[in-house]
């Protein structure tokens, strides 16, 4: 959690926030508190955040960095990083509610999630009709559908009478089955402002691929809960979806639209219904305050790539090939921005205080 003594540090250039979250990921990958998997780049995941934050606004069209504290702010990066989510990949979104932004999980989100710490191969979900060949067994606590065949006359939006999601494992895991029926499926939905009785709305329009997010969500979460160690993470993931009510949540129909159409574990509900503030966080009594260092360098003074390297390497003590690493291309010729852009880019988060070399680099 990042405090309110933090977001005292974090105030002034909007970027420090970063700076602060990057520096806070860098405690916990040394202390040995959260394990980020080896095809995760928290700098390209923050610098997708930055970019998105920057075009985000709320229900009033006014830009969350400017309506949203600091402290939410970080938290939500907190949030989504710890989790290894990359809104890039549109696994998470950042939604304001009120002066509180919030970093909300996405239906593939919570997949990339399960696959990372269950170690899931393949997550897949199918709906069954009325008339369908239907069975599943249980052993020892366990589901496995034995049998569902399907004819294309039994496929109708009506007569669906029940959903699953089966999760795959390479090693020899055995297969985890969620199954819910259309009664449980609806009773998920009714919770949602968003009036999922009405012929205009998603749910009505698209049955049969909301029951499979819904039964898909719940399958996950189950099995993410059970399978991770990892406190940090579990902590995280969890209160992302504690932070907010179901009715503060909008609906997902795999990309964010006009409507910002959002999911949460199975409950879907439409943005825009009010606002009710998560639980209060206190601040652990071995919180360290980290100091985040103003950026004295004047971007627009480097006008050659060979003088944003040389910055780079006194400023952050960054290499040549770290310097191209971090901006995503392999020689100076590729470079396309100019070099303010780019040591803009690279300070966003490598502001914050260095570890010794050996130590986990971002």
């Amino acid at each position: 959690m990042v405090t309110d003594i933090e977001k005292k540090k974090a105030e002034g250039k909007p970027f420090d926030v970063v700076a602060l979250v990057a520096d806070k990921l860098r405690g916990y990958t040394v202390s040995k508190e959260l394990v980020l998997p080896a095809n995760y780049s928290i700098e390209n995941a923050l610098k997708f955040a930055w970019l998105a934050l920057q075009e985000s606004t709320d229900k009033e069209r006014r830009p969350v960095l400017e309506v949203c504290t600091q402290n939410s702010i970080a938290n939500a990066l907190l949030n989504m990083a710890v989790q290894g989510l990359n809104p890039g990949k549109a696994q998470c979104y950042f939604i304001a509610y009120g002066t509180k932004l919030m970093c909300q999980r996405s239906y593939f989100g919570t997949m990339a999630v399960a696959q990372r710490v269950a170690g899931a191969s393949d997550i897949w979900a199918e709906v069954v009709y009325e008339g369908d060949d239907f069975e599943y067994t249980i052993s020892r606590n366990r589901k496995n559908v034995s049998k569902h065949t399907q004819k294309l006359d039994n496929i109708k939006p009506g007569a669906i009478v029940a959903a699953y999601c089966v999760i795959e494992f390479s090693n020899e895991k055995p297969t985890f089955t969620e199954i819910m029926t259309i009664e449980q499926i609806k009773k998920a939905w009714n919770k949602s402002k968003a009036h999922p009785e009405s012929p205009e709305s998603v749910h009505s329009q698209f049955p049969e691929e909301m029951a499979k997010r819904t039964v898909t969500n719940r399958a996950c979460k189950a099995l993410i809960n059970s399978s991770s160690d990892n406190n940090l993470l579990l902590e995280h993931f969890n209160r992302t979806d504690e932070e907010r009510s179901a009715d503060e949540l909008a609906l997902e129909m795999g990309e964010k639209a006009d409507k910002d159409l959002l999911e949460l574990d199975g409950t879907e509900v439409i943005e825009g219904q009010g606002m009710v503030e998560g639980p209060e966080e206190k601040e652990p009594e071995d919180t360290v305050v980290t100091e985040i260092p103003e950026i004295k360098r004047d971007p627009k003074s480097l006008q050659t790539v060979a003088a944003m390297i040389k910055a780079c390497s006194d400023d952050f003590s960054l290499t040549k090939e770290q310097v191209l690493a971090e901006l995503g291309v392999t020689t100076t010729a590729a470079i396309v921005e100019s070099p303010a852009a780019c040591y803009s880019r690279i300070a966003v988060v490598r502001a914050g205080p260095q570890e010794p070399k050996g130590k986990p680099d971002f």
